[in-house]
């Protein structure tokens, strides 16, 4: 490993780890992060090559991805994932449950491609033209990918320019890093595994999704035991940026409720 990963932490209370999405960086959550930051300790991640964790490769095991983040966060966290960071997420949730108090899983899925009994993802092909663009032009590639993130969206233009804005903030990532982000979505499959999830979880969703579809997020709802769901009608797959005010109370809702619960237990123990 050629470093730590870069990690910034704002605010205090309850500690909330946020994990971005591919070709992004922590910086992404700007939009949300200041009231985010104003009931949470909040810590937001830059991803193996991405943003200023460019110098640490991206492994090509999800598992060895999942446990280099799970190393540079505080422990008994909420985990917001989204996208990528979403696919983590599941990731350290099925293998290192303790070290987590809850999961947000924001327009993710645990399957990113498409197959006979899963329609509710990207076709195979769709994903390999954004892999052979990386080789051509990765920065028309990036752009292209913003685009189709926001297509659909009622506030398509707003959150298509701060995801713009936010692309080369904390520099641009590495190039072989981002490809093998690419492979980790063509290739992780995690659905037979989510039953195994125990923890309190909320899935957030758009309604004009085009990477992750509402069906997807419907699907990974149903499949971890007891999880919840909340869908932004008029959002596509970045509402944090187009929908923030939505987002933001459907992140507190779901956190007032680990506070609730867990003051509960203490008052019910011997």
């Amino acid at each position: 490993m050629a470093g730590p990963l870069h990690i910034e932490t704002q605010g205090r209370g309850p500690d909330l780890v946020l994990l971005h999405g591919w070709g992004l960086h922590g910086g992404i959550w700007v939009s949300v992060l200041p009231r985010l930051a104003s009931r949470y300790r909040v810590t937001s991640v830059d991803l193996p090559g991405h943003g200023l964790s460019r110098t640490v490769p991206m492994s090509g095991v999800l598992s060895e991805t999942a446990r280099e983040v799970l190393a540079s966060v505080p422990e008994d966290a909420v985990w917001l994932g989204w996208s990528l960071g979403g696919l983590i997420a599941q990731r350290v949730a099925l293998d290192a449950p303790r070290g987590l108090r809850g999961l947000i899983l924001a327009n993710t899925t645990p399957r990113f491609v498409t197959a006979p009994d899963w329609p509710d993802a990207m076709p195979p092909e769709q994903l390999q033209e954004f892999a052979t663009g990386l080789g051509l032009d990765y920065k028309e590639t990036l752009q292209r990918f913003l685009s189709l993130q926001v297509r659909g969206d009622e506030a398509a233009r707003s959150a298509l320019r701060q995801l713009r804005e936010a692309l080369f903030a904390h520099g641009e990532p590495d190039g072989a890093s981002l490809a093998m982000g690419l492979e980790l979505l063509r290739t992780s499959d995690l659905r037979a595994e989510l039953p195994h999830i125990a923890l309190p979880t909320l899935v957030i969703g758009g309604g004009y999704d085009r990477l992750t579809p509402p069906g997807a997020s419907a699907a990974l709802m149903q499949a971890i035991p007891g999880a919840g769901l909340h869908l932004v009608p008029k959002g596509a797959h970045a509402p944090f940026l187009s929908h923030a005010e939505d987002f933001i109370v459907a992140v507190t809702g779901f956190m007032q409720g680990l506070g609730a619960d867990r003051q509960a237990r203490r008052r019910s123990a011997p």
